[in-house]
């Protein structure tokens, strides 16, 4: 009896093929939306991720500022630079910053190998700065305690950097003239994200002892001076807090007021992802809704298909109840059909996407987006909505067709 109730919904829905097939796309397309619209999202959200990561887990950046001349007028400002005392302060106070470094870099520092010349960015900082800043080791090894200690003239290649003062030769044990100085690379980093969009593929790291002894930082108002502070603190909740602390710190070394927002120049990797991470909900939302209401819709058409339906096959009906067939037979005939409509036009919508977001992940990738996949929270709403799509309209108008009286049915033109 089963197996005959699905042959009748087959052959009613292929008779009316064209209108099945309206029907079946509305729900495809509200599927195929809400998937794609929140995989778009999505792959914004992973894009930012990973190019966070490449910076480092929960990074707080320090650099100096300006402060006013005189206290309390905002017209007349001086700038500040941080230094090393500054970097000794924060080490040994701030409870709440897991780790810190200092950073001289400059960008006029000519390199060249037996082989090539180049021009990139050379950092000096201490040997923990790997542990703060995400860069992951190729060959050879990390600057250490041994070459901070002793001002040793070694130096770590970025990826990039490597390919143009070497290409195609081992570096490793070669050596490096910076502005005319003899340094020996001990170690070259792996690539990091997009060879040619992160600059650090294109640095060069030695000592901060190294780096403060033969190249300072220019214009430098005292010998002290760095170039800026790296920072991570104890745990990412406590990031603000170790921005106050730092904050305090510097204002206590530099005499202005802590309070005077202005003067600190920084960044806070932590709150940015959090900040980040909200527009993105706010995306996921909106989108989702957008695709929500296309399902709606979709579903919507199918009542309203069904409906017309059991209005057309009204004689039908009052037949097959004269012929005794129950209530329930007529409810299960019409319920299957508007059933079988949005799982066919559903599946189909989920096929479609799964087929378009295989083929869009064969294309490049443009920087800072990855390319739509379906997430599976999506797909389970998507899923649980066609369920709801389904009973409803299927079972609305089943009930209003399993409730016609058969004498009243047969006498409908």
């Amino acid at each position: 009896m089963a197996l005959d109730t699905i042959g009748q919904v087959l052959s009613i829905l292929w008779a009316h093929k064209l209108r099945s097939f309206l029907t079946m796309f509305g729900i495809a397309w509200g599927v195929g939306s809400l998937l794609f619209l929140v995989g778009v999202g999505e792959g914004f959200r992973s894009g930012q991720r990973k190019n966070m990561a490449t910076i480092g887990e929960d990074v707080i950046f320090a650099w100096g500022g300006q402060i006013p001349v005189v206290a309390g007028q905002t017209q007349d400002q001086r700038g500040y630079y941080l230094t090393y005392q500054d970097y000794l302060d924060i080490k040994h106070e701030a409870t709440l910053v897991g780790d810190v470094a200092p950073v001289i870099g400059r960008s006029d520092i000519r390199a060249v190998s037996d082989f090539a010349t180049a021009s990139g960015f050379v950092s000096g900082s201490t040997p923990n700065f790997n542990h703060i800043r995400f860069l992951p080791q190729g060959e050879g090894r990390w600057l250490n305690e041994s070459d901070e200690e002793q001002k040793r003239q070694v130096c770590v290649l970025g990826f990039q950097m490597m390919r143009n003062l070497f290409p195609g030769r081992p570096a490793i044990g070669s050596t490096v003239l910076l502005n005319g100085i003899r340094f020996e690379v001990v170690g070259v980093l792996a690539n990091i994200g997009r060879q040619e969009n992160n600059l650090n593929n294109v640095r060069l790291y030695i000592p901060f002892t190294t780096m403060h002894q033969y190249f300072p930082m220019k214009n430098e108002h005292t010998p002290d001076d760095i170039g800026n502070l790296i920072l991570k603190p104890v745990s990412r909740d406590k990031h603000a807090g170790a921005v106050e602390q730092i904050h305090r710190i510097i204002a206590r070394n530099h005499g202005f007021d802590p309070s005077n927002k202005d003067a600190f120049q920084g960044w806070d990797t932590v709150q940015t992802q959090d900040t980040v991470g909200k527009i993105f909900d706010g995306m996921d939302i909106f989108l989702g809704g957008v695709g929500m209401v296309t399902l709606v819709l979709g579903a919507i058409g199918i009542v309203n298909i069904m409906l017309v339906s059991v209005t057309e096959r009204t004689r039908e009906i009052g037949l097959m109840k004269a012929l005794g067939a129950t209530n329930r037979r007529i409810l299960m005939q019409f319920f299957l059909e508007g059933a079988f409509l949005t799982a066919l036009s559903g599946g189909t919508g989920i096929a479609i996407t799964a087929g378009v977001m295989a083929i869009l992940a064969k294309l490049p990738t443009p920087p800072g987006f990855d390319l739509p996949h379906i997430v599976p929270a999506s797909a389970a709403l998507a899923v649980g909505s066609l369920s709801i799509a389904g009973i409803v309209a299927g079972l609305y108008p089943a009930r209003k067709a399993s409730l016609l009286q058969p004498v009243e049915a047969l006498r409908r033109e």
